[in-house]
């Protein structure tokens, strides 16, 4: 669940985009897994889904490292787009995910999406 204010919008790297609607200090937590809010999936839950729905929850879905479960956030957190110098840092441990740097009103927030999905295979490099 997303733990600032944020707005979504078009976004220059990819479609739509989350921004913030405030301002984020670095180190401030933005966004944490929160159980019975946010969505956890089995893999093999994912893998018996017919392809049409099984597209639809990957677009959003993240696979965690090192596990068969993937997670989809049940809000506008699944608008983050990946960059290779992200807004947001994924938390070392079970932790928040965190600003990275001081974030404006209006910024999207961005994260690195190979430090979090098993199953991310990498972009053309991104902002």
């Amino acid at each position: 669940m997303l733990l600032v204010r944020t707005t979504i919008g078009p976004s220059s790297i990819e479609g739509t985009g989350v921004f913030a609607a405030e301002r984020i200090k670095k180190g401030a937590p933005v966004w944490s897994f929160t159980k019975g809010f946010d969505l956890e999936i089995p893999g093999a839950s994912m893998r018996a889904l017919v392809s049409p729905m099984k597209e639809a929850l990957l677009k959003y879905a993240y696979r965690v490292p090192g596990t068969d479960t993937y997670v989809l956030p049940a809000d506008d957190a699944r608008f983050m787009n990946h960059s290779d110098h992200p807004a947001v840092q994924v938390a070392e441990d079970e932790g928040p995910d965190v600003a990275a740097r001081d974030i404006a009103p209006g910024e999207e927030l961005t994260i690195d999406y190979a430090t979090f999905d098993e199953d991310f295979v990498g972009f053309p490099s991104v902002r």
